[in-house]
């Protein structure tokens, strides 16, 4: 029998980094060698716009020719909501990324936040020299803090985090085993809710 779902909010990490730096393929790997390990994993991604429902579809007409300012989309084994924030939510007109876990990810053992700059969670960025002069990260500012890795193409010596070459073949797993101890760290327990770890 699997246990209840924890009633504090689930740890978060953070992928951060420039465009084109590669966040979604190491969030999607890091996502897969979690599951594999037993964790309940869940995601979430910031955009600047996007669109689910389309012109024509019922979730459409639902919110464009009858105004429903949200909708949700039912099946046997998925769900989606689709709408608009509340009109009252400031300065940003949205929710913040703790918010939207605690309301809708909360059975998760980790969540996976791609993007979520503005948040305080733990991240990790991921840096490719090729594509970009800098990183983010900047050991002198503050928000180093908040910092659990860096995921590089580019040999980065004296940093205080962890830096995994994007070259290392066992850059995901080598990253895994850090974000384990996050979870244990959390006080979410020191094993999955679901099934126990297993490391590969």
């Amino acid at each position: 029998m699997s246990s209840s779902p924890s009633v504090s909010r689930p740890p978060i990490l953070c992928i951060v980094g420039r465009k084109d730096s590669g966040k979604t393929e190491l969030t999607v790997a890091l996502a897969g060698e979690l599951n594999r390990r037993g964790y309940r994993v869940m995601t979430a991604k910031h955009g600047h716009g996007f669109r689910l429902d389309h012109p024509g579809k019922d979730s459409w007409r639902h919110r464009h020719e009858g105004g429903a300012l949200r909708t949700v989309l039912a099946g046997p084994r998925d769900f989606a909501v689709v709408g608009e924030w509340p009109r009252d939510l400031e300065p940003s007109g949205e929710l913040d990324l703790e918010e939207l876990v605690r309301r809708f990810l909360p059975d998760a053992d980790i969540v996976l936040a791609e993007g979520f700059k503005a948040s305080r969670a733990p991240r990790v960025e991921v840096f490719r020299a090729g594509v970009h002069e800098d990183p983010l990260y900047d050991p002198g500012n503050p928000e180093a803090r908040h910092y659990l890795a860096l995921v590089s193409d580019r040999a980065m010596e004296g940093l205080p985090v962890p830096v995994h070459s994007l070259d290392d073949p066992d850059h995901v797993q080598a990253l895994a085993h850090q974000v384990e101890e996050l979870i244990r760290r959390s006080g979410s327990g020191e094993s999955p809710s679901v099934r126990p770890s297993v490391r590969s």
